[in-house]
C-alpha cells in the first residue's frame, strides 16, 4: 500500500506540472531540503527557494506515478513510472510532514 505521505506528493507534483503552480508544490520542503537528480547534468538544489527555482526554471512537462513504494521510519523508496514512458527511482526522505531531500533517479 502506498503511504499516504507519497500519494500526496505525487498528486502535488502532477497538479503542478498541469498548473505550473511550482511555488506552491515548493511549500512541500523543508527551507533547508536537497533535490538531487545524480546521473543527470543537473547540479543539486539546496534549499526550498532554490529548488522553486529549479522547478521554474526547467520545469517538468510529464507526470508520474508510483509504482511500488518500500518505507522505513523517514525515508520512502518509490518507484515510479512516467506517464509519457520511462521509469526512475524516487527518495523521498521527511521531516515531519515536508521533504527534507528528494533524490530522483531515472532507469
Amino acid at each position: 500500500m502506498e503511504p499516504e505521505r507519497v500519494a500526496a506528493h505525487v498528486a502535488a507534483f502532477n497538479d503542478a506540472v498541469g498548473t505550473g503552480a511550482w511555488a506552491a508544490f515548493g511549500r512541500r520542503f523543508a527551507e533547508d531540503a536537497v533535490m538531487a537528480f545524480p546521473g543527470r547534468p543537473v547540479p543539486a538544489s539546496h534549499g526550498r527557494a532554490a529548488i522553486v527555482a529549479a522547478y521554474l526554471a526547467n520545469p517538468p512537462d510529464d507526470t508520474v506515478s508510483a509504482t511500488a513504494v518500500a518505507s522505513r521510519g523517514a525515508t520512502d523508496e518509490v518507484s515510479i513510472a512516467w506517464s509519457r514512458g520511462g521509469t526512475g527511482r524516487m527518495t523521498l526522505t521527511w521531516s515531519g510532514d515536508q521533504v527534507s531531500r528528494l533524490v530522483v533517479v531515472f532507469d
